[in-house]
């Protein structure tokens, strides 16, 4: 298992220009093009978001009031709850509108050529068993609560914003910490081919 804190995360520009993002990991980890990346990005204003053809995003709001996306299709997504999360193909012009002020949301961006990618927000309100798959590892990444994780004989806590990353195959399981135990907390969770 390993653990990124979010104080290791790495600045790296928008591809843009407008903007920073705080790379939590990329594989490989100094890939470009990569096979997928986590990251969080404060968005201070609004404006287009950068094109990333040939990959697929997911987008989680972490803090802040809301953002809508609307994108050249037509279509309009928007989040507005902490861990709400939109999908979308990278590819497709999206505009991006604060809602509220300033917002910082978590990314993940995965080639498409990877075949199957699944993500979510689950809610911890008691223990959650993540069940390891073959070939796939398991991203965990709390939102606004420390979380307990065991894997194997490992335990380690996880601040929010913190990123696990577990090996192909290996059970996950998950519980809020300490004072917090007692409310649900949204976490998010992928897997990704190794």
């Amino acid at each position: 298992m390993q653990i990124f804190r979010q104080t290791s995360f790495k600045a790296v520009p928008w591809k843009n220009g407008g903007g920073v993002t705080h790379e939590a990991m990329r594989v490989p980890a100094d890939g470009d093009p990569f096979r997928w990346r986590v990251s969080v990005a404060r968005i201070e204003v609004s404006g287009a978001f950068s094109d990333f053809t040939g990959y697929e995003r997911r987008m989680v709001l972490l803090k802040g009031g809301g953002v809508e996306l609307r994108f050249a299709n037509g279509t309009v997504s928007a989040l507005r709850t902490v861990g709400e999360m939109a999908e979308f193909d990278g590819a497709l012009a999206a505009q991006c509108e604060l809602i509220d002020g300033p917002c910082v949301d978590l990314n993940l961006i995965v080639a498409k050529a990877l075949p199957g990618t699944s993500a979510r927000v689950a809610r911890l309100q008691e223990t959650l068993t993540v069940p390891g798959a073959a070939g796939q590892v398991t991203l965990a990444f709390p939102i606004d609560t420390a979380v307990a994780l065991s894997c194997g004989s490992a335990r380690v806590v996880l601040e929010a914003w913190d990123l696990a990353l577990i090996p192909a195959g290996q059970d996950l399981m998950l519980r809020v910490a300490g004072r917090e135990a007692t409310r649900s907390a949204p976490i998010f969770l992928a897997n990704l081919p190794e």
